[in-house]
């Protein structure tokens, strides 16, 4: 099983076998509790560079209640994992828990944990200082009260999807450009339909203008790709009016609308935060440009999905490419299901024949800045949920 499938299926799957996975793809060398830290890798520092990962601005040894941590909390369902994570803390006490219910059991042991973030399993754990997801999306872990209350470090997988999201977006935006939404039902059907339905159009992407909204790491990468491709490159984020150069105006939240009546193409990024749930609503449906295209490769929940309906219904929106939806998985009777002009993939933009080395390199690497109290990789602003 890969790890979006496991992400796919839930929290206490993600705990009971994430790391075995990433193992399974990345082999392990050997160690035990006795071998010295390792430097990190040539391939993690590319990695790192490569990715943009960015790097906290001082050493968690300068944060309040940091210390060497005795014994760390590891979603693991295979010993195969902890050679490589042990080499990298040493005289650590690595404690594995195959699901959450263990982890529970396990918390008050531990200092800090890889894999599990819910209330129960840090309310078990009273001295856990550093937790470690092992996805991007982080709200449920946000919401959990003593991550605020108790000032816990919290690390994600920030931009380590970003690349293959892009490919994905660009791969629905292809899809709808040359008609292959409606070709490919045509071919299972047997049907030999040269002329495209009235509502459907062939295009060129090459001078058209694309609306990222959130432009982290996964919108710089569409935005990249996009412009690439010759597109015009619009983005909006809530950090501020700077962005690549790539990128022909950056805009606020507060711009959204109007940059939306412009663009052809809108593409959701964005991280699921209290100002973000709902964004996509009528009002901003109705400002989009009509027959423009939306996706969604952020969070079903920032979409208002009767509004999206509605608005592909009428041809307002041309057509929506949707990798996430609200609820998970959908339910059967959503007209998502049935709608003609939507492209729906069950939540899968990060797969890849990369594999999950990536997420285990930076897993390992954290986990060795954490022991050495060293500046920490892809540090959540809990404030702003992302």
């Amino acid at each position: 099983m890969s790890l979006a499938s496991c992400l796919a299926a839930g929290p206490s799957r993600v705990a009971a076998v994430a790391l075995a996975v990433l193992v399974a793809t990345t082999g392990t060398p050997s160690a035990s509790a006795d071998t010295p830290a390792v430097d990190p890798s040539a391939a993690t520092q590319a990695l790192v560079a490569r990715l943009g990962l960015e790097e906290s601005a001082t050493p968690v040894r300068e944060r309040k209640g940091w210390a060497r941590p005795k014994a760390v909390l590891v979603a693991n369902a295979m010993p195969e994992a902890l050679p490589a994570l042990q080499a990298v803390a040493p005289g650590v006490k690595l404690l594995t828990a195959d699901d959450a219910a263990e982890a529970e059991k396990l918390a008050s042991q531990a200092d800090a944990v890889i894999g599990f973030c819910t209330p129960a399993v840090l309310q078990a754990g009273q001295r856990i200082r550093w937790v470690q997801v092992l996805n991007a999306g982080v709200e449920d872990c946000v919401s959990v009260p003593a991550i605020r209350a108790r000032d816990i470090l919290l690390t994600n997988m920030q931009r380590v999807a970003g690349p293959v999201m892009a490919e994905h977006v660009l791969a629905m935006m292809f899809a709808f450009a040359r008609g292959l939404d409606f070709y490919i039902p045509e071919r299972l059907e047997h049907r030999w339909t040269r002329q495209l339905p009235d509502t459907s159009r062939m295009v060129t992407l090459e001078g058209k203008t694309v609306l990222v909204v959130g432009l982290g790491g996964i919108g710089a990468e569409v935005a990249k790709r996009a412009h690439a491709l010759g597109l015009q490159v619009d983005a909006v984020r809530a950090s501020g009016r700077t962005g690549p150069e790539y990128v022909r105006e950056v805009g606020l939240p507060a711009d959204l609308l109007r940059m939306a009546a412009r663009a052809d193409y809108v593409v959701n990024t964005a991280p699921l935060t209290p100002a973000t749930r709902g964004m996509f609503d009528r009002k901003f449906f109705a400002s989009m440009k009509r027959g423009a295209y939306f996706f969604n490769v952020g969070r079903g929940g920032s979409v208002d999905q009767d509004a999206l309906v509605a608005a592909l219904r009428d041809g307002q929106v041309a057509g929506a490419g949707l990798d996430v939806t609200d609820p998970e998985p959908l339910p059967p009777g959503s007209p998502l299901w049935t709608l003609p002009n939507v492209i729906l993939t069950p939540h899968v933009s990060t797969r890849s024949d990369l594999g999950e080395a990536a997420r285990f390199d930076i897993v390992r690497e954290n986990l060795r800045r954490y022991v050495a109290g060293d500046k920490m990789l892809s540090v959540v602003d809990v404030g702003r949920g992302y």
